[in-house]
C-alpha cells in the first residue's frame, strides 16, 4: 500500500433482504453519510438466524436481486457468509449497519453460552450504526456507546419487507419489483415456484 494512501471504512449490513426496499438504501446510505464509510457490504447468510425457513425465493435468486442493486451503486457491494450471528458476520468492519431489533437480538443471552459470552461478543463489535423504527428503541440496559443511531427521514420507519411482500411493492428496489414482475417470487409465491420448475 502507498504510505499516503488511507485505508477505506468499511460497513457491513447483514440481513435477508427478502425483498430488499427503499429503506434498506436509505439506512445503508445514510450510515455511509454519516459514519464515513466509502464502502458497505450487504452481507446474506447461508444460515439467518430465526429465518432458516426461508425458501422462497431462493437464496440464489435473493443474491442476484441483491447484486443487481450493487451494480448500479458504486459504494454498494454484495457478499455471502456461513456466519450466523451478527458478532461474528462483523468481525473486520469498521461499522456494522443493524436495526433497533436486530440490536436487541445481539444482546439477547439466549444465543450465546452465557451472559459472559455475550458480554464478550458485543464488546468485539465494531462502531454500529442503529436504524430506529418507530415505538423501537435501542433498549436503555442495552444503549448504543459506540457508533450513532442514525437519523432517517420518518417516513422510512414504516417500511419493511414483509409489508413489501403483502402488497407494498411499491417499497421494493426496482431489481426487486422487476423480478417479482418477472417471477411472483415476493407476492405470488405459487407463481414463483412454477417459474422456478419451468426456467
Amino acid at each position: 500500500m502507498n504510505r499516503g494512501a488511507v485505508a477505506q471504512r468499511r460497513g457491513v449490513y447483514p440481513g435477508t433482504f427478502n425483498p430488499p426496499t427503499v429503506a434498506h438504501l436509505a439506512i445503508a446510505d445514510a450510515a455511509r453519510q454519516q459514519l464515513r464509510l466509502q464502502r458497505v457490504d450487504l452481507v446474506l447468510s447461508r444460515r439467518p438466524i430465526n429465518k432458516e425457513h426461508v425458501d422462497v425465493p431462493s437464496f440464489e435468486d435473493r443474491l442476484a436481486v441483491l447484486e443487481a442493486v450493487s451494480e448500479r451503486i458504486a459504494w454498494l457491494e454484495v457478499m455471502v457468509t456461513e456466519a450466523t450471528l451478527i458478532v461474528d458476520i462483523a468481525q473486520g468492519y469498521d461499522v456494522v449497519i443493524m436495526g433497533a431489533d436486530k440490536w436487541e437480538q445481539v444482546n439477547d443471552v439466549r444465543y450465546y453460552a452465557d451472559e459472559a459470552a455475550r458480554d464478550d461478543a458485543v464488546r468485539r463489535l465494531p462502531d454500529i450504526a442503529l436504524a430506529p423504527r418507530p415505538l423501537l428503541a435501542p433498549p436503555e440496559d442495552h444503549p448504543v456507546t459506540r457508533g450513532r443511531v442514525l437519523e432517517l427521514p420518518a417516513h422510512f420507519g414504516n417500511v419493511s419487507s414483509s409489508a413489501a411482500r403483502a402488497g407494498q411493492d411499491l417499497w421494493m428496489l426496482p431489481e426487486a419489483a422487476e423480478f417479482d414482475r418477472l417471477s411472483g417470487a415476493w407476492t405470488d409465491t405459487e407463481r414463483y415456484r412454477r417459474w422456478s420448475k419451468s426456467r
